[in-house]
């Protein structure tokens, strides 16, 4: 059995703490709510708008879920700490490749709600082709603004491919 000791110092919470806690709570209770409405308007965006779900899901909602972790990177990229600002980009990216959807996969096995990960072929080139670029760009350490314009050329050229493929073609 493993037997976890926490200092004297570290063991007492604060009325800040627990203001705090509530603070987090409260948060993360706003954030439910908003991701609900979210969800809830995206049939009628795709109706109303004539864009396709594909197009939202993979260029829409990835721009807006990850909005603070952008403004992030892009702030430490501006303070010149690259390498923060490079685990703060791809970090989420791995955190829910290889995370997330295996535990959404094994929830939906549980609830008998399957969760294939069936991709078509265009989105699976994508998928290799976007790697192979963020492989490319990062493994001699170093960027500058050429690499970085490359990205958002390479990220603007997929939403743009999204947006004009069809559905029935995806």
């Amino acid at each position: 059995m493993i037997s976890l000791v926490i200092p004297a110092a570290y063991s007492s919470t604060t009325e800040g703490d627990k203001l705090a806690a509530e603070g987090f709570d409260h948060c993360n209770g706003l954030i439910t709510v908003c991701a609900e409405f979210l969800v809830d308007s995206i049939d009628g965006l795709v109706e109303n708008c004539d864009i396709s779900a594909t197009f939202v899901g993979i260029v829409l909602i990835p721009i807006v879920g990850t909005a603070p972790e952008n403004v992030s990177a892009v702030t430490f990229a501006l303070k010149n700490k690259m390498d923060l600002s490079v685990i703060v980009a791809l970090g989420s990216s791995m955190q829910i490749a290889l995370g997330v959807t295996p535990i959404l996969i094994l929830i939906g096995w549980i609830i008998n709600q399957p969760l294939p990960l069936f991709f078509e072929t265009f989105e699976t080139c994508v998928l290799v082709v976007s790697v192979l670029i963020v492989n490319y760009l990062i493994q001699d350490g170093q960027s500058n603004f050429l690499e970085g314009a490359m990205l958002l050329t390479s990220y603007a050229i997929i939403a743009l491919a999204f947006y004009f493929c069809p559905e029935e073609a995806q």
